[in-house]
């Protein structure tokens, strides 16, 4: 939440500086995420008066202005901005200065011809608004040659994470407050302007949904004069990162950015009959003030007429009846919805408002009558009219909740010793009523307050965060024995393992979007959440590669050209009586250039399934998996492989049914589904499906105990054979291996051909085999038999050595 340092002390009466605000925010569980200082922004701009305003001698639409800047000789500026003329006052950025909105720097120059030294500025270039028709025009009574920052009345705005059990800091009212409280000045009384009612209100305002809407008020104010807000309203709306909109509209942002009240205004000339807060029909429709068109369902609330539905209750306003500049009468509405119902609807309809994020965690039930209030003094004060007395429909919750509180918990769970006095004084400060008998009766805005742990918190906060001293954890004395477990020792070391064979880390997050999800599952068994976050995350991930796509495409969205990334991770499956089947695993996605193009390369190469086999061979030897005894077999996984290419993929068992990893390619359908360009390779390892240890102590060690480099050189022996198109080349290399697994201790494929000289449906797998003599070096004999074990091997598999 952003809010400036003028704001702020509309509210609390301070002397603090910037820092000290910043560092008491800190200190009370405020994290202050940024400060911004427009007037650094503002630097070298300056209040000036046009002089003269002469025609271009060679531009139709450019005019040469003389302008006095206040110091020594006026200045000459060429200007294209139609409403420039002399004697007007206006904003000059001189040499040296940067303009904000586009980061050029001004220096002295020459247009058509003509020096100009400098350049008179409009709104939107300064990022003061969006009108950019002609330049800033200032009252005739401007200093000229004052700085326009400090004319302006700019000051730090400072940016302020809420945490989501805090929705009554989410407004500039409830920061002061808090402020207050920890001593850094004195809370202000809620300034509210008079104003006479008259009259009943002329409209019939009910709820019929009292569990999600229990309390709708509302009054009209007739004769209102909407247009531009005062300057005032709109730098304060601007420096929380508002766009200024009308007068009516402004004052409604406001009362929810000071105060967190939001609130509405409609056109009474757009309603029709009653307006009733209620759920919506099925199948009804309402355009939404984003322009966005939405479908209701019966468990959302609305606020309705006659005749349509014209808002989404806590979220969004309709469209159709939005006041507008020639809005003359209006109705205002203020109201309590069950915070619960209106998450689920946001989160169904994929929408979300600065209202729905405190109606969501709880508005002050309190505050209903008195922002009522101070809205319609705001608009009578500012707009004119005359307003009706409230109508009032239901009630919002009143009961207070009661902690029994002990204050030696605060020194129990809070570490920090607080006298009584002052922990009753800090938490009276806070608006809480403290009994005799420590009883202390909450305001009704804390919804966080769930017992004497949370007391705790808010006195030690206040207190000051900093003041709980820093304590370490008792350690017994010697060497530290080890606390990581097998699981996590894996993990540690196939992440070294990856990283060092080039690829990175990405932490992606464990909940996917439902349809992505589907995509990488067999069955419709997901496992869902009850209450998601958001609609994006609303499903438990069956797979760690649609994370990792989205993280590629994300990567090359923002210019990268090839994508190297893994995740060691968890995949969540619905498991027996309603429990999460979680399962370790990892994933590789790799896109784009594995090879940049150039002079010897020529055009750039891609990745392609064997850079998948290879990154999932590497990472399962890492893993303890024996990767020279795993079968290449189809990529059929559960019955489910439909997200890899069938033609360029596969799985690695360890038998025909123990699955250790998939690979390959991405099938088209799917790069289609996340909005991807392929080609992408990707790899899945199931670590659960390693073998382990017996007694559970991690995977499977396949090196010999004892084991020492050989003392006798290693002899190499090349062989090239004939064997069936559709052979595997893993199979041959499999059955080479086995041969005489006393001596050969290596078998690759070096070379793979089919075309001339080759029979049809045959290919040529040439292979180089490592032979390993034991105690003595080999003979003619024994290289010969070792050969023919070989040749005899392979023949098994249909394969004929070439001539």
């Amino acid at each position: 939440m952003k809010f400036s340092t003028t704001w702020l002390k509309d509210h609390l009466e301070t002397d603090a500086t910037l820092s000290q605000i910043t560092d008491c925010l800190t200190a009370i569980g405020h994290e202050v995420e940024g400060v911004e200082d427009p007037a650094e922004r503002l630097a070298g701009f300056t209040v000036a008066k046009v002089l003269t305003a002469e025609k271009h001698p060679d531009a139709d639409k450019l005019q040469v202005l003389t302008v006095d800047t206040g110091e020594g000789d006026p200045l000459q500026v060429v200007c294209g901005a139609p409403n420039a003329r002399a004697g007007m006052m206006g904003v000059l950025g001189q040499p040296g200065a940067v303009v904000p909105s586009n980061g050029m720097e001004l220096r002295k120059s020459a247009i058509r011809g003509v020096e100009s030294n400098g350049m008179m500025c409009s709104v939107r270039e300064l990022e003061l608004g969006e009108d950019h028709d002609g330049i800033i025009e200032l009252p005739d009574d401007a200093p000229v040659g004052h700085s326009f920052a400090d004319y302006h009345g700019s000051s730090p705005i400072i940016d302020v994470a809420i945490t989501p059990n805090r929705p009554d800091c989410m407004g500039v009212y409830g920061i002061a407050r808090d402020l207050a409280a920890a001593g850094l000045g004195t809370l202000k009384p809620i300034a509210f302007p008079k104003f006479d009612a008259v009259g009943d209100c002329p409209v019939e305002i009910r709820t019929d949904d009292p569990e999600g809407c229990p309390a709708f008020y509302g009054r009209v104010v007739k004769g209102v004069k909407n247009g531009p807000s005062p300057d005032w309203l709109q730098q304060r709306l601007q420096s929380a990162g508002q766009r200024p909109i009308s007068l009516l509209v402004d004052l409604t942002n406001y009362l929810m950015l000071a105060f967190g009240r939001p609130a509405h205004v409609y056109d009474l000339s757009k309603l029709s009959g009653a307006v009733v807060a209620r759920r919506a029909k099925p199948g009804e429709r309402v355009l939404a003030l984003n322009e966005k068109t939405y479908s209701l369902d019966e468990s959302m609330v609305v606020i309705a007429d006659d005749h349509e539905v014209h808002d989404i209750a806590g979220i969004m306003g309709g469209e159709n009846s939005g006041v507008s500049d020639g809005t003359t009468d209006l109705l205002l509405e203020i109201a309590y919805f069950d915070p619960p119902r209106i998450g689920v609807t946001g989160r169904k309809l994929g929408l979300a408002s600065d209202a729905r994020t405190r109606f969501e965690r709880g508005v002050d039930p309190a505050f209903l009558e008195e922002g009522l209030d101070l809205l319609t003094g705001l608009i009578v004060e500012l707009a004119g009219g005359s307003a009706t007395e409230i109508i009032r429909a239901g009630a919002a919750p009143s009961d207070a909740k009661v902690v029994a509180f002990n204050t030696a918990l605060t020194a129990k769970l809070g570490g920090i010793t607080v006298p009584d006095d002052e922990q009753r004084g800090i938490l009276e400060k806070l608006d809480f009523t403290v009994g005799d008998d420590w009883q202390v009766r909450c305001p009704l805005r804390r919804h966080d307050i769930e017992g004497p742990a949370d007391l705790v918190e808010e006195i030690v906060r206040i207190h000051g965060l900093d003041k709980v001293e820093s304590v370490p954890l008792p350690r017994a004395e010697g060497v530290a024995r080890p606390t990581a477990t097998p699981a996590q020792m894996l993990e540690r070391k196939l992440r070294r393992a990856a990283a060092a064979s080039g690829l990175n880390e990405a932490i992606t997050w464990s909940f996917l979007p439902e349809a992505e999800a589907a995509h990488f599952t067999a069955t419709d068994d997901l496992w869902k959440l009850a209450n998601p976050i958001s609609e994006d995350m609303k499903v438990m991930r069956p797979s760690l590669i649609p994370g990792l796509l989205t993280a590629s495409k994300r990567a090359a969205t923002r210019g990268s050209a090839s994508s190297r990334l893994f995740e060691i991770g968890r995949r969540y499956f619905r498991g027996k009586d309603g429990l999460s089947d979680e399962r370790a695993a990892v994933g590789v996605v790799l896109s784009g250039e594995k090879t940049p193009r150039g002079w010897a390369t020529g055009k750039a190469v891609p990745f392609d399934a064997y850079d998948a086999k290879s990154a999932a061979l590497h990472l399962l030897a890492a893993a303890g998996a024996p990767a020279d005894k795993l079968m290449v077999m189809e990529p059929v996984v559960d019955g489910d492989g439909t997200q890899f290419h069938p033609g360029q993929s596969a799985t690695l068992r360890l038998g025909p049914k123990k699955v250790l990893a998939r690979f390959g390619m991405i099938h088209p359908a799917t790069l289609k589904a996340f909005d991807m360009d392929g080609p992408v390779a990707a790899v899945e390892i199931f670590l659960d499906a390693i073998p382990q240890k017996k007694g559970g102590k991690g995977p499977i060690g396949f090196a010999r105990p004892g084991f020492s480099p050989p003392a006798l050189q290693s002899v190499t022996r090349d062989f090239a054979f004939l064997v069936p198109a559709d052979l595997a080349a893993a199979d041959l290399v499999r059955a080479v291996k086995g041969a005489d697994k006393a001596n050969i201790t290596e078998a690759r494929v070096f070379d793979v051909f089919a075309g001339q000289g080759v029979p049809e449906g045959k290919k040529s797998v040439a292979l180089e085999v490592t032979l390993q003599p034991q105690d003595r070096s080999y003979k003619d004999a024994d290289l010969k038999a070792i050969s023919d074990a070989i040749v005899a091997s392979a023949t098994k598999q249909g394969a004929e050595l070439r001539g």
